[in-house]
């Protein structure tokens, strides 16, 4: 700030301004979620709940992390986010490579661009897809839940867009010495590519993880829902019948606000640690090209 201009200074301050302004309107909502799931259910009702839990307790995540199918959608949704994350990066890559290309290289390139531009556009629909799912038999599966999105569109225009900036010399150099093209992919373009990849890892984790209507929709057996799709259905399905003595205190400090302000943060905590190690590569993977100096 020494070292700047009056409009310097002023700039400065109005930018850090608006950014503070702008932090506060993202992180005071939940914190304010986060201190009605530590709340009573009076205090929830009654609305006095600002910043602060009112009269803490833990009640709604013993209701939610108590059940045994708790533990089972969350086995569900780990396995779905190894799979779908490496099925989605796999065919990003051999989707993004070809359609990076120009005409005189790829000559059907045209082509492909538009059949998979339409998918954008345009969607078969929610029927149409259960019974494709249901004529390949993979309904009630963890396939059914990652081959309707295993080629992510907006993913595969992302990569293709930092591919093309990889200056070809790079490519003809490898080919003079004998490479092919899955060496020269291997080879050249995704380690140049890390920053885009870290990216789009991020976004297909992230899809897969808080994904919670097609595993409501493909699945028959509650016990195969994701973590999400079991969130979803736990207010809905609360059974005071199954309450056993020893809970019954517990469930007078929960309600309908407090339980469901507890799952969105059980919900969130694995994607909340892993964003901060993907994060610097975030911006990176989103504005600048492949090749840097």
């Amino acid at each position: 700030m020494k070292n700047k201009s009056f409009s310097g200074k002023i700039f400065m301050i109005v930018n850090v301004s608006i950014l503070i302004f702008l932090t506060l309107i993202c992180v005071l909502p939940l914190i304010n979620v986060l201190s009605i799931s530590f709340s009573s259910s009076a205090a929830a009702s009654a609305g006095k709940i600002k910043l602060l839990p009112v009269d803490f307790n833990i009640s709604s995540y013993k209701y939610v992390l108590s059940k045994h199918e708790f533990i089972i959608s969350l086995i569900v949704s780990f396995k779905r986010l190894f799979l779908g994350v490496i099925v989605n990066m796999i065919l990003t890559i051999l989707v993004a490579y070809p359609l990076s290309k120009d005409n005189k290289t790829f000559r059907s390139r045209s082509i492909y661009t538009w059949f998979f531009l339409i998918t954008i556009l345009f969607s078969g629909g929610l029927i149409p897809t259960y019974m494709v799912l249901r004529s390949f038999g993979i309904l009630d599966t963890i396939w059914a839940l990652i081959l309707p999105g295993a080629v992510p569109v907006f993913n595969v225009i992302l990569l293709l867009n930092f591919f093309k900036e990889v200056p070809i010399e790079i490519e003809e150099a490898a080919f003079i010495d004998g490479a092919g093209p899955w060496l020269s992919l291997l080879k050249i373009y995704i380690p140049l590519s890390t920053p885009s990849l870290a990216t789009i890892v991020l976004f297909c984790a992230v899809g897969h993880w808080n994904s919670w209507f097609d595993g409501l929709i493909y699945m028959n057996n509650p016990s195969h829902y994701p973590l999400q799709s079991y969130l979803q259905t736990v207010i809905i399905n609360t059974d005071m019948s199954r309450v056993s003595a020893s809970q019954l205190k517990d469930m007078a400090l929960i309600s309908d606000r407090t339980t469901k302000a507890a799952q969105i943060f059980i919900g969130a905590i694995p994607i909340l640690c892993v964003y901060p190690f993907l994060q610097k590569y975030f911006t990176k993977g989103m504005t600048l090209g492949s090749v840097k100096g």
